[in-house]
């Protein structure tokens, strides 16, 4: 690791990564990034925009370059969309460039949280809430070879931010 006090809060969609960013951002006293909200005020769409409008190939090129752009950025922590670690370069962009933390959940865990939200989330749209557990089983599974390349794996369910934030302190020491 290149000593830079980045944090890359990554894991499947539903499984917490901007709560636990904000609380940890709050708890160690850094600057918090959500990367969607930042892909959207930078493309001027919102993400299910981007996804209709320009296709998810364009979203995940527009993922990169913001994502790319807190290179220099310090004392941040940053939640990833679920993908993002998944596509291009960029786990080995984030593992680079500082801390990667996976909260890892079940597909159970991830589906109870999931039913909710699915019109809101473009990869779940058209899923019917029968299929859900199924979808995100195997979409979880073929994403775990990019999350379990994080510095830290964690369980998401009943997440301490106090504990995260001292293994944080501990490995990033400021």
């Amino acid at each position: 690791m290149t000593g830079k006090s980045l944090v890359y809060i990554i894991g499947f969609m539903g499984s917490g990564k901007s709560t636990a960013g904000k609380k940890l951002a709050t708890s160690l006293g850094r600057v918090f990034v959500d990367l969607d909200r930042k892909i959207e005020e930078v493309a001027g769409k919102t993400i299910p925009q981007i996804f209709s409008e320009d296709g998810e190939g364009e979203f995940r090129k527009l993922e990169t370059d913001v994502l790319h752009s807190f290179e220099s950025e310090i004392n941040t922590i940053i939640s990833t969309g679920g993908g993002t670690p998944c596509h291009g370069d960029n786990m080995d962009f984030m593992l680079a460039t500082g801390l990667t933390v996976y909260l890892k959940m079940t597909p159970e865990q991830l589906t109870s949280r999931l039913l909710e939200s699915t019109g809101q989330r473009p990869l779940l749209k058209n899923i019917p809430d029968n299929r859900l557990n199924g979808f995100i089983a195997k979409k979880l599974a073929s994403r775990e070879k990019w999350y379990n390349q994080a510095n830290l794996i964690i369980e998401g369910k009943n997440l301490d931010i106090n504990y995260l934030a001292a293994l944080i302190k501990k490995s990033q020491p400021v």
